[in-house]
């Protein structure tokens, strides 16, 4: 009997390790950055902070973040943004493993594809509510815009006068992504906007830019993103502790 709890012990020890396994680590921040871990502690995030599979992200109203992946890829969060890293895997001399799966809640992102996605394209998917984001080696911009107050009704309530009109909103740098839900899904690429407006309405090709603003402070873009205006950049947090 002996045996057995310890070899369960030891299982369980594997598994809760294979549940936190390091996804990436924080490498630019504006502000605080909150991670819900998969116990449901509350961590705040500073610089280098480590990035869990299983962790929510939560930025305040004036963050941006930026989270360096093990594989090379980078997702730069916008203020009041919440994203689940729902799996992330990658293993250089395991590409049958890779996995990453992530979850848009609320407010936007801008999303670099690494190695795992130049090899493994069809193992990325980032989820939002009325949409699902593929991938083709690319660089993009998702951002998703909630209707004002809950409905029952298919479709979202009318939005007020001057108002952006709820749903995902996507902008292609580079590359091409895949959009689709229950209704449709659309091919979007290089410099084209698209609009998806609900989870029973199909996503479009937008002839403009919606004006979704998109923001960081200059420091998130020295090397790869295009140049930002309006930064509302702040002091990195520099705080790491854990809220029980």
């Amino acid at each position: 009997m002996l045996i057995c709890a310890l070899l369960w012990l030891a299982l369980m020890s594997v598994s809760l390790q294979a549940m936190a396994q390091v996804a990436g680590t924080v490498t630019q921040l504006s502000g605080p950055l909150m991670a819900k871990k998969a116990d449901g502690k509350i961590k705040v995030l500073s610089l280098k902070s480590e990035v869990e599979s299983g962790d929510t992200l939560v930025t305040e109203k004036n963050t941006y973040a930026l989270v360096k992946f093990i594989d090379s890829s980078e997702i730069t969060l916008k203020p009041s943004t919440t994203f689940v890293v729902e799996q992330f895997a990658y293993q250089a001399d395991q590409p049958d493993g890779d996995r990453a799966s992530f979850n848009l809640v609320k407010g936007g992102l801008r999303s670099l594809s690494g190695l795992l996605g130049k090899r493994n394209k069809e193992k990325f998917s980032l989820k939002t509510p009325v949409a699902t984001i593929g991938i083709r080696g690319t660089y993009f911009i998702a951002t998703f815009v909630p209707a004002p107050t809950p409905g029952q009704s298919a479709l979202p309530p009318a939005p007020a006068a001057g108002a952006t009109p709820p749903g995902l909103y996507v902008q292609v740098l580079d590359g091409m992504i895949h959009v689709s839900n229950p209704a449709g899904s659309l091919n979007v690429g290089a410099d084209q906007f698209g609009f998806t407006p609900s989870f029973k309405q199909p996503p479009v090709v937008v002839p403009t830019n919606p004006g979704i603003p998109f923001s960081p402070p200059p420091i998130f873009n020295s090397s790869t993103a295009p140049a930002a205006v309006n930064s509302d950049a702040g002091k990195p947090n520099a705080v790491d502790c854990i809220v029980r």
